[in-house]
């Protein structure tokens, strides 16, 4: 594939706007100007995706996917305070269809915020919030195991579906796992995700993942960044020296709950602090 230029399954991956919509606001409205190949393919510039991106942006501000692409022709400034009621919302409607356990429902939710928001937009304004939440309420005995599981595999089965495919391309790869013993994976997909919006390659391993076995695939795979992820610092400290092993060979960050400063140092890694988006962003 040409540089800057992408299939519309990727394009649609990168904005999650659905092909249909995408197809949609090109021939309604002219959002998107592709070049074509001498066999009819269809490629995409990095100023069609900013554009689609826009559509978003303005559309969450509650105005028609018509007066949105307008805007976007027009070029005009696009302060939307509304976005975050409508951010507070989306999460609110995730929040009560799954407490139900309302399949149905909390799909159509999230269908609604990536039609518009950006990935990353729904990520740390409405997905993960929802985890946090989930979590401490979870805690507190407000939510039950079910109503927990439910929820943690709808939206695990949602953002794999985004991350379909973000192991292609040319950019440079980064390799995710969580340790040894560790299930919680979500918001490491979360950052494999904001990695992808930016260009990278995810090679995700996933849950429970001996430090050996992170090693042995980055032998393979000679990623230029390997994160490994805990909720308890114990988990890191129980294969240590594979750890420093590891970072001694390959750039390493530690990130989660259990990821401090001071285990990162005796390891040898780096560390990745605070919101996935966010970290993502730094890199």
């Amino acid at each position: 594939m040409e540089a800057h230029r992408l299939r519309i399954g990727e394009l649609s991956r990168r904005t999650g706007v659905s092909r249909e919509l995408l197809r949609a606001w090109e021939r309604r409205y002219g959002v998107l100007r592709p070049e074509r190949t001498e066999g009819g393919l269809r490629l995409y510039s990095a100023d069609d995706e900013r554009r689609v991106r826009r559509m978003q942006v303005e559309m969450a501000g509650g105005i028609s996917a018509a007066e949105a692409a307008r805007v976007v022709a027009g070029g005009e400034p696009e302060p939307r305070p509304e976005t975050g009621n409508a951010l507070e919302s989306a999460r609110e409607r995730l929040t009560r269809t799954l407490e139900d356990m309302d399949a149905e429902g909390a799909h159509a939710a999230l269908d609604a915020a990536l039609t518009a928001f950006m990935v990353d937009t729904v990520l740390s304004g409405v997905v993960l919030p929802f985890l946090r939440d989930l979590g401490w309420r979870w805690e507190r005995g407000e939510v039950s195991v079910a109503q927990e599981h439910f929820a943690s595999n709808l939206i695990r089965s949602r953002l794999l579906g985004l991350a379909r495919g973000w192991e292609r391309g040319e950019g440079r790869r980064a390799l995710l796992a969580c340790a040894s013993g560790e299930q919680h994976d979500l918001a490491l997909i979360a950052f494999g995700l904001a990695l992808r919006s930016r260009g990278w390659r995810i090679a995700f391993l996933g849950a429970d993942t001996p430090a050996a076995s992170v090693a042995e695939a980055a032998e393979r795979l000679a990623p230029e960044l390997v994160v490994i992820t805990a909720v308890s610092a114990s988990a890191f400290r129980s294969e240590a020296r594979d750890l420093e092993e590891l970072a001694a060979r390959h750039e390493v960050a530690i990130a989660g709950p259990g990821a401090t400063r001071a285990v990162a140092g005796k390891l040898g890694c780096a560390l990745i602090d605070g919101d996935p988006v966010a970290a993502a962003a730094e890199l």
